[in-house]
C-alpha cells in the first residue's frame, strides 16, 4: 500500500482504461476529525480510500490509496447498484463525476457543441434522468463517473462497512490526513 495526495488517485482515476460509467462511490463525514472518506470503485480498477478536508474554501487537501484490485463478492453490495432503477433505494442515491479539463481550445469547443447537441436532444424526446445524465457525462468526456451513496452531514452504513474492512489502511489514512490539518494548522477552521 502506497499512501498518495488525494489528487495523484484522481489521476490513476481518470487514466483508468476502463469503461467511464462503470465506476460507483460512497462518501461521508469522516468517523472522527475534520473532512470527508470516499471510497471509488470499478469492477476493473479496484478500490480507492479517499480522505479529504477543506484548508479553505478553494483548497481541498488529502490523502488517498487503492485498497483492492478488484471489486468482490464482499465489496459489490456496499457500493451504489449501477441501475438505479433496480437499487430500491435510489431515492437517496445520487451521483458523481470526475471532470478532465479540455486539452485546448478547440477540444473545448467541440465538448461545448456535443454537450449542447446532447441538451437539445434530451429536450425533444422523453428520457430518464439517468440516460440523460450519462449522455452529458460523454459528451463531456468524463473519464469517470457512476452512482454515488453520500450523506452530507453524516455517514452512510455502507461507508462504515468499507471502513470497517479496511480498517488497517484507514487508520494509516486517518493519522496521515490528521498530521495534515495539523501542519496546515487548520483546527476546526478556514486558514
Amino acid at each position: 500500500m502506497h499512501i498518495r495526495d488525494w489528487q495523484d488517485i484522481l489521476t490513476d482515476v481518470t487514466e483508468a482504461d476502463v469503461d467511464p460509467d462503470g465506476w460507483r462511490a460512497v462518501a461521508g463525514t469522516r468517523q472522527e476529525g475534520l473532512g470527508e472518506d470516499l471510497f471509488l470503485g470499478h469492477p476493473n480498477a479496484g478500490v480507492y480510500e479517499l480522505k479529504t478536508y477543506a484548508k479553505n474554501p478553494r483548497e481541498l487537501r488529502g490523502v488517498g490509496t487503492q485498497v483492492a484490485r478488484r471489486i468482490d463478492d464482499e465489496l459489490d453490495p456496499l457500493l451504489p447498484q449501477q441501475n438505479r432503477q433496480q437499487d430500491t433505494e435510489s431515492e437517496e442515491q445520487g451521483r458523481f463525476a470526475v471532470q478532465s479539463p479540455p486539452s485546448d481550445e478547440e477540444h473545448a469547443e467541440s465538448m461545448a457543441k456535443r454537450l449542447e447537441e446532447t441538451v437539445r436532444v434530451h429536450s425533444e424526446a422523453p428520457t430518464s434522468p439517468d440516460d440523460f445524465f450519462t449522455d452529458v457525462m460523454d459528451a463531456l468526456e468524463s473519464p469517470a463517473f457512476g452512482p454515488m451513496k453520500y450523506e452530507f452531514d453524516g455517514r452512510p452504513e455502507e461507508l462504515n462497512k468499507l471502513t470497517e474492512t479496511f480498517e488497517d489502511t484507514d487508520d494509516l489514512l486517518a493519522k496521515d490526513l490528521d498530521d495534515l490539518v495539523e501542519s496546515d494548522e487548520v483546527s476546526r477552521g478556514f486558514q
